[in-house]
């Protein structure tokens, strides 16, 4: 069954794009999906068929700039939790956990800070760390460039993005075999983004470099983070950052998986986070090939 797209209006002004997957039963755990950098909001593939398998009802959605949403220049991380407060009280839902790849990431974890009576979990896979407007914070990113551009100011960016073009250098073969398998949709929803234009990239990236207007300690729920040790997008040492941070974290750490490769664990992550919601795993599911946690 499809999801239903569902158009709300942000307290920020404009709407926002969500995708409801529908509950399949009573009671049943919801999770919020939070994409990576760009994206349309549409629900992926094997996400969705792995939140079904589990009977789980998936939320995706498009930030501001993505999809059907409205842009909003100048936002700021934090902001995504009023919108997606907004999204739940649309659909009725009153508690969920939420999860974020990459660029979603942080917006998971603000999510989590700013919704304390309505976030119960949640999980990050190659997700950055709050910059700290040290040099040190791109050390080991092969491509840095858009996000250098960023740190100096909103109109670099968007001057970088007249002639970006991407660098396969940034993906290591365990990437670009999921690329090309089972997770191919990422690659494709992600050049859907960018054909629309850059404006949601650009707005993520600037809200990175900036204060994301809530600290790490503010996140008291559970936190699971996932991180491929040969990550050339988002190094391991955002990881680190990330566990040392958070009062509750724990770090699966995918030694063979750069940034694509390590999306092969978000079954073992929805099993996670259903467990917590109050929802019941697949059987064998939970564990993954994990240190550190």
């Amino acid at each position: 069954m499809a999801a239903t797209t569902v158009d709300v209006p942000s307290s920020h002004g404009g709407i926002i794009r969500a995708y409801d997957s529908g509950p399949p039963h009573p009671g049943a755990p919801v999770i919020v999906w939070h994409a990576g950098s760009p994206h349309t909001g549409e629900p992926l593939e094997p996400l969705a068929d792995a939140a079904r398998a589990r009977g789980i009802r998936l939320v995706t959605f498009a930030r501001p700039g993505y999809g059907g949403s409205t842009p909003r220049p100048g936002r700021n991380v934090a902001s995504v939790a009023a919108d997606v407060a907004a999204i739940a009280d649309a659909l009725g839902i009153d508690c969920f956990a939420v999860v974020g790849y990459s660029g979603g990431g942080p917006h998971a974890l603000a999510c989590a800070a700013l919704l304390p009576d309505r976030v119960i979990a949640v999980a990050t896979l190659a997700s950055p760390a709050p910059y700290d407007g040290g040099d040190a914070w791109f050390a080991g990113m092969h491509a840095p460039g858009a996000l250098r551009a960023a740190a100096d100011s909103r109109d670099e960016r968007v001057r970088f993005a007249e002639t970006d073009v991407f660098d396969p250098a940034q993906f290591i073969d365990s990437d670009f075999a999921v690329l090309g398998g089972e997770w191919g949709a990422v690659g494709h929803d992600a050049g859907r983004a960018e054909s629309a234009g850059p404006g949601g990239l650009v707005d993520d990236d600037v809200a990175f470099t900036r204060g994301w207007g809530f600290d790490l300690a503010d996140v008291r729920v559970p936190v699971l983070l996932v991180q491929g040790e040969l990550d050339r997008v988002i190094p391991r040492a955002h990881a680190v950052r990330l566990v040392a941070g958070l009062p509750d974290a724990r770090l699966w750490m995918r030694l063979d998986d750069g940034h694509v490769a390590v999306l092969r664990v978000v079954p073992e992550v929805l099993d996670w986070l259903a467990e917590r919601t109050g929802g019941s795993p697949a059987p064998g599911r939970v564990g993954g090939d994990r240190s550190g946690g």
